[in-house]
């Protein structure tokens, strides 16, 4: 057994993607450094143990994803399937609970941390998606017809609508249909399917507003996006201070830990710093440079799983890590838009940057499939290994 272990850190030392990792440590890290300054006020540096526990518990998540064979896996895509309805259904039992609205998290007894469902089924949703497409191309479908387009579009589309139900939580149910665009993008699906989606959407939401559909909360959001000077002390409260934080960073920021509303407890100062708008912590003490930094190591991880996705072994290697890559991309620049007022607040936290254990531990995970991918390339892989 402990020869087995052995022989199995050596392989991943030897053949998994150790700079991606390397990463993905380091932009945790730079989150760590900010979320201390952002929770300074709160007197405990509980939310920091547990974010750096977290990630190195991610770290440990990223190794044993790096050696998961997706193949084996997804000979289980039935499992998989029902795994994902079933973690998403426990939000409606006693273990669900609600936060700002939604009913997005889980609080299982002994676990120091609350568990978002929608993260860890992101991982699974593009296993899901990538074996659907592979299916599609292996049976030899047009993926430029209507009835490839229906089929993968009927899976993402119902899970986007499946957790919304049951969250209320529009932002992750919104991550799945970009996940999804993206992926058949990649595959080649045709232009019109997507000009039909987004149609449709635009038409969906309009309908929605106008019938009376779509909830006051909601609505009042898209107001405030579109005049800041909407509910300034209501619904765009928070965008209006993290307009104001940021600004007020200029190039160099305040200094870390002397941000005048990342340090200040009073209830005008930004809320939700250390985890929505930790983009906004950093500007304010660390200036644009801070945050050019954060989106150059985003860019970095984004560039670096999409180079495994350029050479990857099989089709099916090739879509996962597409959807990997998608899922921070949309992620990024929702909660950066947030940020800056450009996108309306829908809860999407900042991959890698903003506190959340459960977070930290999917994203390394995600990241670690992507590893085992690229162990199994052998344009990447170091010369004089077997692809296993």
């Amino acid at each position: 057994m402990l020869n087995r272990l052995k022989a199995n850190l050596a392989d991943f030392f030897q053949q998994a993607d150790l700079v991606l990792l390397a990463l993905c440590c380091t932009a945790t890290l730079y989150g760590i450094v900010l979320i201390f300054s952002a929770t300074r006020y709160l007197d405990s540096n509980k939310l920091v143990i547990v974010q750096f526990a977290a990630m190195l518990l991610g770290v440990c998540t990223y190794i044993t994803f790096s050696m998961v064979d997706l193949e084996v896996l997804m000979k289980r895509w039935k499992w998989v399937l029902a795994f994902n309805i079933f973690f998403i259904l426990l939000l409606r039992t006693p273990l669900g609970i609600s936060r700002g609205g939604n009913r997005a998290w889980l609080k299982f007894p002994g676990i120091p941390v609350n568990i978002g469902p929608a993260e860890v089924v992101k991982i699974t949703f593009v296993l899901l998606l990538a074996k659907q497409l592979e299916w599609l191309r292996e049976e030899k479908r047009d993926l430029k017809s209507f009835s490839s387009a229906f089929v993968v579009g009927a899976h993402a589309i119902g899970m986007c609508g499946f957790y919304f139900l049951v969250s209320g939580d529009m932002g992750n149910g919104l991550v799945f249909l970009f996940i999804f665009v993206c992926m058949a993008f990649a595959a080649g699906f045709a232009l019109r399917w997507f000009v039909l989606l987004f149609g449709g959407g635009i038409a969906a939401v309009a309908a929605a507003w106008k019938l009376g559909i779509m909830p006051d909360y909601m609505q009042g959001r898209f107001l405030a996006l579109l005049d800041h000077n909407y509910d300034p002390l209501g619904v765009g409260w928070h965008q209006n201070r993290s307009l104001l934080t940021l600004g007020a960073g200029g190039w160099f920021g305040q200094g870390y830990l002397k941000g005048t509303q990342t340090q200040s407890a009073d209830s005008w100062s930004l809320p939700g710093r250390h985890t929505d708008f930790i983009f906004s912590v950093c500007g304010e003490e660390l200036g644009l440079v801070g945050c050019l930094v954060i989106i150059a190591l985003l860019a970095a991880i984004i560039i670096r799983v999409l180079l495994v996705a350029k050479n990857s072994q099989t089709f099916f290697y090739c879509c996962v890590c597409v959807g990997m890559a998608s899922m921070l991309i949309f992620q990024t620049l929702i909660n950066i838009g947030m940020c800056l007022f450009i996108m309306p607040t829908i809860g999407i936290t900042l991959p890698f940057f903003s506190y959340g254990g459960s977070s930290i531990l999917t994203l390394f995970a995600a990241m670690g499939v992507v590893s085992g991918i690229k162990k199994r390339s052998p344009t990447m892989r170091r010369p004089g290994r077997p692809i296993r």
